[in-house]
């Protein structure tokens, strides 16, 4: 510490009245002993800036002469760290002779009469006896005399490494945080704002509504689509009551290609409000999970099971209408039970080929000789059946058994099967006029009780509507005659052969 002399003539100088530590410390120096002399031989210019340091709370620096003396205030004596009180009227480089190679050119600059400004420099100093890493914001600018001579500089400024270390650590943490987002289970985003301004959005969000460019702009203009369904006002209400909102399964029609038309999608989605607690949310967290297919599964279920419970209805009447036909036409019990066996086995066989799903390349012929074997009778033949001999793939296969299997199942139930003296014409035949060489059957009722249309479309005639699968052409016509039902089915060769 440099000697102290409370005697000094320097402890009843104005310009070092206050100043807290500092000014007392600068009272206490023996300025004879310094460059710069007792104070009130000081220039005028050195004096002002002194004053305006010793009074100030923000951090000051003075840099004098051609030895270039150091003077500071309270605020700039923490940033010396244990290089403080020694520092005091010491030369500016014996202060910062660790980081010297980085302050001279900013210290001669100031001495040339050029100021500089950093709102962020960083240093690695050893004020502390070890090295630490520091930042901070300051203005060198020169002091001149009234010739315009530089007698030295003053400083402004403040150490804002916290700041800077803080922000660091919050930028590190946004990163990770953005990184977590991105490989959350499904589409993340945020926006921000009143009008919900896009300013994070993960791949899977951008996956979802088929945009990569959304990132800044508000929700209406990246996707109008959403904001003509109301989820602008969704949004609105969550920022406006910053409590959240859940929904679940609900469908949003989005415009995921610019060229396609709009997708329908099934979403289970969360708003959640981020800040703004004590007005509007500043923002709204977005998680999103397309679940169409999961949606698109469960409805297909609930079909499929309306279906099955439609199928057993229709095979309990069969397996009644088969009974009683049996019964009704047999000579003894012996002969009903036999061909009762008989009858009940070829349900089961064709139940097999039907709900299998794997049936195999066959013919035309098998399958429906297989499909009406069960409401034949040898002894009154109930089927006319003739056509050319015709390959049949696996897949078609399933499906034309499956709607012949619909209409004799029909037939027994309501129509000529249902009759002693009912028949059945099923024919079918090659037809390669005008366009692409195609498969014509015919099913033809007669003898039946007088035909009804009915006032509803079942899930049976919807079966049967829906044609052959993978068939390029396959349309069905039904004509409810009164004399006896009539459908006609036509099928590509090509998909038939699928």
């Amino acid at each position: 510490m440099p000697p102290s002399h409370p005697e000094a003539p320097a402890a009843a100088d104005t310009v070092l009245q206050g100043g807290g530590a500092c000014g007392e410390l600068m009272r206490g120096l023996d300025w004879t002993r310094n460059p710069l002399g007792p104070p009130q031989h000081w220039p005028q210019e050195l004096r002002v800036v002194v004053g305006i340091a010793l009074g100030s709370q923000q951090p000051m620096l003075i840099v004098w002469g051609p030895q270039q003396t150091t003077l500071y205030n309270d605020g700039y004596a923490a940033m010396c760290g244990a290089r403080h009180p020694a520092a005091m009227g010491r030369p500016f480089r014996e202060l910062w002779f660790d980081i010297w190679d980085r302050v001279d050119p900013i210290i001669t600059a100031a001495y040339d009469g050029i100021s500089t400004s950093m709102e962020d420099i960083e240093f690695v100093m050893h004020r502390n006896g070890y090295p630490e890493e520091t930042h901070f914001a300051f203005s060198y600018s020169p002091v001149r005399d009234n010739s315009g001579a530089v007698l030295g500089m003053f400083c402004a400024c403040a150490e804002i490494t916290a700041q800077v270390l803080m922000q660091r650590q919050r930028a590190k943490e946004r990163e990770q945080m953005r990184q977590i987002f991105e490989l959350a289970l499904g589409a993340v985003a945020i926006v921000s704002g009143p009008d919900h301004r896009f300013t994070f959005a993960n791949a899977a969000y951008r996956a979802l509504t088929g945009r990569d460019d959304i990132l800044g702009k508000p929700v209406t203009e990246a996707l109008p689509e959403a904001a003509e369904q109301g989820f602008i006002e969704l949004l609105d209400t969550v920022r406006a009551t910053r409590q959240p909102y859940v929904g679940r399964g609900v469908e949003i029609n989005l415009q995921r290609s610019p060229l396609g038309g709009r997708e329908r999608r099934v979403l289970d989605f969360n708003y959640h409000p981020i800040g703004g607690f004590d007005g509007p949310a500043e923002g709204i967290f977005v998680q999103v999970i397309d679940i169409t297919e999961q949606a698109d599964a469960a409805r297909q279920q609930q079909i499929l099971n309306h279906e099955l419970a439609h199928r057993m209805k229709n095979q309990l009447a069969l397996v009644q209408a088969v009974a009683n036909q049996t019964l009704r036409m047999a000579s003894d019990l012996g002969a009903a039970r036999l061909s009762l066996n008989q009858r009940i086995a070829v349900l089961a066989r064709a139940q097999d080929m039907l709900l299998s799903g794997a049936a195999q390349e066959t013919t035309l012929a098998e399958i429906v000789t297989v499909v009406t074997a069960l409401h034949d009778d040898p002894a009154h033949r109930r089927f006319e059946i003739a056509g050319p001999e015709l390959r049949v793939g696996p897949r078609a296969a399933l499906s034309l058994s499956l709607m012949l299997h619909e209409l004799s199942t029909n037939a027994a139930k309501y129509g000529a099967l249902s009759l002693p003296g009912g028949t059945v014409q099923v024919t079918w035949r090659r037809e390669e006029a005008g366009g692409p060489a195609c498969l014509l059957l015919d099913w033809r009722e007669s003898g039946g009780p007088p035909v009804v249309q009915p006032m509803h479309e079942g899930s049976g005639t919807r079966l049967l509507m829906a044609g052959v699968s993978g068939a390029e052409i396959s349309r069905v016509s039904l004509d409810y005659r009164p004399n006896g039902l009539c459908c006609e089915i036509r099928v590509d060769l090509r998909g038939l052969a699928a």
